[in-house]
């Protein structure tokens, strides 16, 4: 496995950063009421809620608030997909669990191509985010204000056009006919794979092709963080993914775990999610 200086091995996730959260919270003059955080963790593309039910659990456990929905048509909100889902309905599932929980100082975590989300919550409820974390996660900066690369004339990229082509009707983008599981997690991780198998569902086009428009600057001027899965073997994210975040006023964080780290290390990355401030 390729690893990076300052990238956290395997045994370090069972023995160090998740295993110290779970302890502390139990121990002897635990103050929950003072340590508690609120997370939102926002579920990258074909996933659902349900890829962070270990990061969430342990979170839980030691004393956080977690919520963890599935974006309109992802997961088990599979059902309510349509043509008309998008960018921005995905924005609204998020705002609205801000809103009508009544939630405040949040920090709000997106994986892979939920960057795009998380930014734009964080556009239309700044005030109410403490930190925003791109798990992996494509940070939208200058041009790149879509899931999807396009031409200097802003149509959709020719490599786009022609996937649509398999899109199930017409409008609902199949995972396996562009990626293998270890785009999410390696081959030797069966357990897991056979879980993405289970759970994988089709995501809406839409929240790849539309635009994000910002009214408030987006992530820019919030407490940010992006942690990049550098143990990822097949494909990593690219530097159009992750570049932005190499600039001043970033903290930058490497984990030695796969691209789909919350499941195969959830511990580690609870851990991490936690000591954020």
């Amino acid at each position: 496995m390729r690893r990076k200086p300052g990238a956290l091995t395997r045994r370090q996730t069972l023995t160090g950063a998740g295993a110290a959260l779970v302890a502390s919270a139990a121990g002897p003059g635990a103050r929950a009421e003072e340590e508690s955080k609120t997370f939102i963790l926002v579920h990258g593309t074909w996933l659902g809620g349900w890829s962070w039910q270990y990061v969430r659990r342990i979170l839980e456990r030691a004393g956080h608030d977690v919520y963890a929905p599935s974006l309109t048509g992802c997961g088990d909100r599979a059902h309510m997909s349509s043509p008309d889902v998008g960018l921005r309905t995905h924005i609204q599932d998020i705002v609205n669990i801000i809103d009508f929980e009544s939630l405040d100082n949040v920090i709000l975590v997106g994986h892979s191509f939920a960057g795009m989300v998380i930014t734009g919550v964080a556009d239309q409820r700044r005030g109410r985010i403490r930190r925003i974390v791109f798990f992996d996660a494509l940070v939208p900066a200058g041009n790149r204000m879509s899931g999807v690369s396009r031409t200097p004339e802003g149509e959709l990229s020719e490599y786009f056009v022609k996937r649509m082509e398999k899109f199930v009707d017409g409008y609902r983008m199949n995972y396996y006919d562009s990626y293998p599981l270890k785009m999410l997690v390696p081959d030797t991780e069966t357990e897991i794979q056979a879980l993405l198998k289970e759970k994988i569902t089709l995501h809406p086009m839409r929240a790849w092709s539309d635009q994000l428009e910002l009214q408030n600057g987006g992530w820019e001027g919030l407490p940010r963080t992006y942690i990049h899965c550098v143990g990822q073997e097949y494909s990593m994210s690219s530097e159009a993914m992750v570049g932005p975040a190499r600039a001043p006023g970033w903290q930058f964080i490497e984990l030695d775990i796969p691209r789909g780290g919350m499941l195969t290390h959830p511990e580690l990355v609870a851990g991490t999610f936690a000591q954020l401030t």
